[in-house]
């Protein structure tokens, strides 16, 4: 049987085990279907007020690893942080954290990498597939398009 205190413990680590946004926590808590509403605050509330849960963490995290660990562009790690309902203020907070010399020499390398990895004979086709990887990436069109026009 699941007490209060047992779910509050389990909850704690798995905020601890990863960085955790509000809405994460709150699917989790789905699976106790027993709990009610006032429970479910209940909980959510003690982890905030114990430091285990903390959404301005969590975003600063989430953009640190989703850019410095797998090259993602701003708009991409945007994206995911709205996914996880994170307010536009930390999402804005988070992304400002990225250095932006960091930023141009990612882009530069990412595009550099691939353009040799591109097995097209035509420049232009070479050009639209390397495009269309860095905006999948979640590069930003300016950013792509001055890369582009300087790549060799």
């Amino acid at each position: 049987m699941f007490t209060l205190s047992n779910i509050k413990k389990k909850l704690a680590d798995y905020c601890v085990y990863q960085e955790r946004s509000h809405y994460e926590v709150e699917q989790k808590l789905k699976e106790y279907t027993f709990l009610d509403q006032d429970e479910r605050g209940e909980i959510i509330v003690w982890l905030i007020h114990n430091n285990f849960l903390n959404e301005e963490r969590f975003a600063l995290s989430y953009t640190r690893g989703k850019f410095y660990q797998k090259k993602w562009g701003k708009i991409k790690i945007t994206q995911g942080l709205k996914q996880k309902k994170i307010p536009n203020n930390l999402i804005n907070i988070g992304l400002e954290q990225i250095n932006e010399d960091d930023y141009i020499s990612t882009i530069k390398e990412l595009a550099n990498k691939k353009w040799n990895t591109i097995r097209e004979s035509e420049i232009f086709l070479k050009k639209k597939k390397l495009y269309n990887y860095l905006q999948q990436k979640g590069y930003e069109n300016h950013f792509i398009h001055e890369i582009i026009e300087n790549i060799d």
